[in-house]
């Protein structure tokens, strides 16, 4: 028993200087960034900051547009994310319809044109076309783009597998819609 309390007084004893050791060196530690990092305008850059142009807004820099992320889409990659889409999709030219419509042509369509699919209400009445940017913000979160959708699809979180899968699908036609600046 007496080795006991010896191995669990010294096992403490460690831990407590551990604990110390660790808790000095974070109240003694100095935080310094190399770079300002969300720069205000007019205010005081931090010597050796970088600058970044105090009018930018800081969101461009973290989140691109589709527009942007198009430019240096991979259609191979946004056809392995289209397989998520198969399971109620049919991508082939003169496909049928499944539990959604056959996406053969979507990239350009007007919203709900598909000839012999019923949507729902909600995406029927939203109007428009499919522009990269309705496409981007529809597989964003359906359910957000358009309440009330039958699709049931939860989204695509990721930018650029959006990106991937919309280039993707601009393939599928006989007359892809143009890329911006093309």
């Amino acid at each position: 028993m007496e080795v006991n309390k010896l191995v669990a007084a010294v096992l403490v004893a460690g831990l407590a200087f551990m604990a110390i050791s660790v808790g000095v060196d974070e109240f003694w530690r100095e935080n310094t960034l190399e770079a300002t990092v969300y720069p205000v305008p007019g205010g005081a850059q931090p010597t050796g900051a970088v600058e970044t142009g105090a009018d930018e807004a800081v969101a461009e820099d973290i989140d691109p547009t589709v527009i942007e992320l198009l430019a240096m889409a991979d259609t191979a990659a946004g056809r392995k994310v289209a397989k998520k889409c198969s399971a109620c999709h049919d991508l082939a030219e003169d496909g049928p319809n499944k539990a959604g419509p056959n996406l053969w042509g979507v990239v350009g369509a007007a919203v709900a044109s598909h000839q012999g699919y019923a949507y729902s209400d909600a995406l029927a009445g939203l109007g428009g076309d499919w522009s990269y940017e309705a496409l981007d913000s529809f597989l964003t979160k359906p359910r957000a783009f358009a309440p009330g959708t039958k699709m049931r699809f939860a989204g695509i979180k990721k930018p650029g597998d959006r990106a991937n899968l919309i280039a993707f699908l601009r393939t599928l036609s006989d007359n892809p819609m143009a890329l911006p600046g093309e």
